[in-house]
């Protein structure tokens, strides 16, 4: 199954194109399924409907945890490493993950949970959360993980939408020098939803929380009344496994569904290849298992291959900015998998946090989220992987399941900020705005995908009309990404953002990837966002708002040496029509940019940003809306 030369990557592709039911079968074997399917894959992009496996039975816990434990059980599967740098981490043998996942699958069935319910999982970064996961699998519950850090709205959204039975949460959480009140978030958001029944809560921050009678246990009595046996559930191919909420472009989430058969075999799949993972390696993904990345690159994807996954409670920063990578020294990590918002976070304290540290243990880099710019790729490359670490720069989506381009570790020649190459089974297409095909190599147009892979969505929850609306009816018989990228002459793919991140200025296509890159470079610039504004002589002019705390005391100096770096690295057309010195960016609490409100502050729409208190920092919005009035 694993890819070990660029020569066996080029017949495999062929393989998984010419013959892709054949290739995926061959691949589906090497995991466990109580019984074969009948067909490997049906498929339609009109309706859309799609199912891989089918008539396979299976239990996706059984082959993260049950079938290592004849020769693997007393291997590490997960290493904890707490917020606080002086509490001991804690390591969970595949024996211990497995008791305990077993034991909380038993709460899960005493506390009224059954094969199909839905569970909303609001926890902290703990080996807890990975074993609540496991645990809904093991019994065939739906798990939706809602990431620890948003509103009770937000969770009242979630939970209403999916109806969810029952709720897992810990007392609360810690962040860097914060504590986050998980069980008071619940208990606001609980008032709105008539559906759950039960509400486990964990031990965690030991803050005191309200438990009302009838609805809310505590996770430590409860594992005292069940044992540690749990047999797997049975389950189809095409049963639920999860349900993963991402904003969409209305603003209400999308709870996009994925099933149990082809996204097992393409999270392990796709984990083995891309990180040439190789057995008995220490493998730290920086992401949170409230996103797909934790979903597939924490939790199923290493498990399933027998890994040793790195699970870190805190944030890169805390208590200092060496933390990152005295995690790496301690456990001699040999793969590390972040997102550029990390990296360049990381990169504006300078290089005394990297002074004498031991990065020798480093085989692979990865990273994940986002367009790595150039120089975030270059020092990243530089300082961390002492350009020994291939850095594999992935591109995918909650959608997709799992990484769908980018170099495969030793395999693959990479290029900075180029995901490089599909990987096998994916056939990405290239199109114009009508949805014809652009062939050839050195070009631009939006990203669609062709064919249909094991992880891809197959609905979004309760709404399939909305599956079809958003990614299958932009272009006949595509699955449409929403992202824009450019072929360069080698063939290698890079992502330049969301299409409708793309500008036009005056009959120009420019991407605002392309256009932050360059003012990244500038030497003063931490971090930039790049929003189009309409503009009488161009139709839409470019709108910068930049980090940069090192202006020496003159703006208007600064904003020419942007000009100009930008004005070196794509040319005049690309210069910024405006810029705007801010502290802040608007991120998601996944580190994306909200541009949506960027462009709104640009046009001077203020009144109508909408929703905003999912951002990680809501009050940074305030801030540069008083900006853009003074300037």
């Amino acid at each position: 199954m694993q890819i070990t030369s660029f020569k066996q990557y080029e017949e495999d592709y062929k393989k998984s194109v010419e013959n892709p039911e054949q290739f995926w079968g061959e691949v589906a074997q090497n995991f466990q399924w109580r019984k074969p399917w009948y067909k490997v894959l049906s498929w339609d992009f009109e309706t859309p409907t799609i199912k891989w496996f089918e008539g396979a039975k299976l239990n996706i816990t059984e082959n993260c945890l049950d079938r290592h434990l004849a020769n693997n059980g007393d291997k590490p599967a997960i290493i904890w490493e707490p917020n606080n740098p002086e509490a001991e981490s804690v390591t969970l043998t595949y024996k211990m993950l497995h008791e305990r996942v077993c034991r909380f699958a038993n709460v899960l069935k005493r506390n009224g949970a059954q094969k199909g319910d839905r569970i909303c999982i609001y926890m902290p970064m703990v080996p807890e959360l990975a074993i609540a996961v496991l645990a809904c699998a093991r019994i065939g519950a739906v798990h939706s993980v809602v990431f620890g850090g948003f509103s009770a709205k937000s969770i009242a959204d979630r939970i209403n939408d999916a109806q969810c039975k029952l709720v897992i949460t810990a007392d609360g959480a810690y962040r860097g020098n914060k504590q986050i009140p998980l069980k008071d978030v619940i208990d606001d958001a609980l008032i709105g939803c008539p559906t759950v029944a039960k509400c486990i809560v964990l031990t965690h921050v030991r803050t005191p929380v309200s438990m009302l009678k009838g609805r809310d246990v505590w996770w430590e009595d409860e594992v005292k009344h069940v044992n540690d046996v749990c047999e797997a559930e049975e389950m189809d191919a095409e049963d639920l496994l999860f349900i993963l909420y991402t904003s969409g472009s209305t603003g209400k989430p999308k709870g996009v569904v994925h099933t149990c058969g082809g996204y097992m075999v393409y999270a392990g799949y796709t984990f083995t290849n891309v990180f040439n993972y190789q057995p008995g390696e220490v493998y730290f993904c920086t992401a949170d298992i409230g996103w797909i990345t934790g979903h597939s690159y924490i939790v199923y994807g290493p498990l399933s291959q027998g890994a040793t996954s790195v699970l870190f409670e805190g944030i890169p920063t805390y208590p200092n900015a060496s933390r990152f990578w005295d995690i790496v020294e301690k456990h001699k990590v040999n793969t590390l998998y972040t997102a550029p918002t990390a990296i360049r976070s990381l990169m504006s304290f300078g290089e005394e946090p990297l002074e004498g540290k031991d990065f020798s243990s480093i085989r692979v880099l990865g990273s994940v989220g986002e367009p790595i710019n150039e120089e975030a790729w270059h020092w990243f490359d530089e300082k961390i992987g002492d350009k020994k670490a291939p850095i594999v720069d992935t591109w995918w989506q909650t959608e997709t399941g799992g990484i769908m381009i980018s170099p495969i570790a030793t395999v693959t020649p990479t290029k900075p900020s180029f995901a490089t190459l599909p990987l096998p089974g994916i056939q990405p297409i290239l199109v114009d705005e009508n949805g014809n095909e652009i062939e050839g190599n050195g070009v631009s147009g939006n990203l669609c995908i062709k064919f249909p892979w094991p992880g891809m969505l197959r609905t979004t929850y309760g709404d399939h009309e909305r599956c079809k609306q958003t990614y299958f009816s932009t272009y006949e018989n595509l699955y449409f990404t929403g992202d824009g990228c450019l072929r360069d002459e080698d063939g290698y793919y890079r992502i330049t953002g969301r299409v409708d991140d793309v500008l036009n200025v005056s009959g120009h296509r420019i991407g605002t990837a392309e256009v932050e890159n360059a003012i990244n470079m500038h030497a003063g610039v931490i971090e930039s966002a790049v929003v189009g504004y309409p503009h009488d002589v161009k139709g839409q002019g470019i709108f910068a708002f930049v980090i940069s705390p090192e202006m020496h005391g003159d703006v208007e100096l600064t904003k020419k040496d942007i000009l100009q770096t930008v004005t070196r690295v794509i040319g005049a057309i690309a210069k910024p029509d405006k810029i705007l010195f801010v502290s802040g960016l608007p991120k998601t609490r996944s580190g994306k940019i909200m541009r949506r409100i960027l462009r709104k502050i640009a046009e001077g729409d203020t009144a109508n940003l909408g929703d905003i208190s999912t951002l990680l920092d809501p009050n940074v919005v305030q801030e540069i809306i008083e900006s853009a009035k003074k300037s």
